[in-house]
């Protein structure tokens, strides 16, 4: 089974969350000999900056809950650590 791609976590999080920002980074490059890395230097660490409509009238861990619960099948592909920023849209 291949790793995830920034590019796979950026698709599903537009179906799932509508955002009006988002950016996906594979930071995997900087956890080489960590937990958790698979040694290829990309698909097991990531950093998510997103907005969405979604996150309005919700606490920070409910807004992150929603990025987990769209990633969670990514896990069993290699994502081992996942950083989230997200934003409010008023």
């Amino acid at each position: 089974m291949n790793a995830p791609s920034a590019q796979n976590l950026e698709k599903r999080l537009r179906e799932r969350l509508d955002p009006v920002k988002l950016e996906v980074i594979d930071e995997s490059h900087q956890h080489h000999g960590h937990a958790g890395a698979n040694g290829t230097g990309f698909g097991t660490h990531f950093r998510v900056r997103v907005a969405s409509q979604m996150f309005t009238g919700r606490s920070r861990v409910a807004c992150h809950r929603l990025v987990y619960d769209a990633l969670l099948d990514f896990m069993d592909q290699g994502l081992h650590a996942l950083a989230i920023e997200t934003e409010y849209i008023d």
